[in-house]
């Protein structure tokens, strides 16, 4: 897979036409735009439309997690939008999980819709492990709550999941090659610090088994994000 392909870049805008701005700026450079909260409630399902129409692929950062009924119908809106790929709260369970899997298989085989990539979001990158303990009464560690909820995406036969890189190399070690693992949380070793707890750089990242980078602020807080965007393909590349 070519280094930009590895590349997922985060539209963290609120700005619909500054979103469209980005996409044809950099649409020659990375291979997924991550569509997420933020925008998609400024622009709603247009976003999406419009990455497409560029024959550029979505990563559908919504992290559905509801009862199963109302996941499988936000699912299937996501399929027919032509994501690439989209998100659910491992958290939500298996039986959510597994039921939002079958569902879209049988949509895509029915309507001969190319099968978008379903991912398991495990703990977010915000979160550190006395938050894990103490706020939300997960005695465990960090790293086996990752694990049990990726356990899960699998068992539910999901493609992958979304993890920091802090877990990849031993989620990589436990499910093998196939499993999808798409890591955000990524800050270069020029990047000053911000919210993200469990950060990483591209090329560790890649290093440990990631397949997949989300870049947001990494890229565009930079003073020039093209050059920010060279030196972490060069990255990749040397990982």
């Amino acid at each position: 897979m070519p280094a930009k392909e590895k590349i997922i870049l985060a539209l963290d805008v609120s700005d619909v036409k500054y979103a469209i701005e980005i996409i044809d700026k950099f649409k020659d450079y990375v291979g997924i735009f991550k569509v997420g909260l933020e925008v998609f409630t400024a622009a709603g399902p247009a976003v999406v439309e419009e990455i497409n129409r560029r024959d550029k692929k979505v990563f559908l950062d919504l992290k559905f997690h509801d009862i199963s009924n109302t996941v499988i119908k936000a699912a299937l809106n996501a399929v027919r939008l032509g994501a690439y790929m989209f998100n659910l709260h491992a958290s939500g369970g298996l039986e959510m999980m597994r039921s939002c899997k079958e569902a879209v298989v049988d949509l895509c085989l029915r309507e001969n819709i190319r099968k978008p990539k379903l991912l398991g979001v495990t703990v977010l990158t915000g979160l550190s492990q006395e938050v894990l303990k103490d706020e939300l009464g997960i005695q465990h560690s960090l790293r086996t709550h990752v694990k049990q909820l990726s356990k899960l995406s699998a068992e539910a036969g999901l493609d992958g999941v979304v993890a920091s890189g802090h877990e990849v190399a031993a989620l990589r070690n436990h499910f093998g090659k196939n499993f999808l693992i798409v890591t955000p949380g990524i800050r270069t070793s020029w990047s000053p610090p911000d919210d993200q707890k469990r950060t990483m750089t591209p090329r560790q990242a890649i290093r440990e088994g990631a397949d997949y980078i989300v870049l947001g602020r990494a890229v565009m807080n930079q003073p020039d994000p093209f050059k920010a965007l060279e030196l972490i393909t060069a990255e990749i590349l040397t990982a």
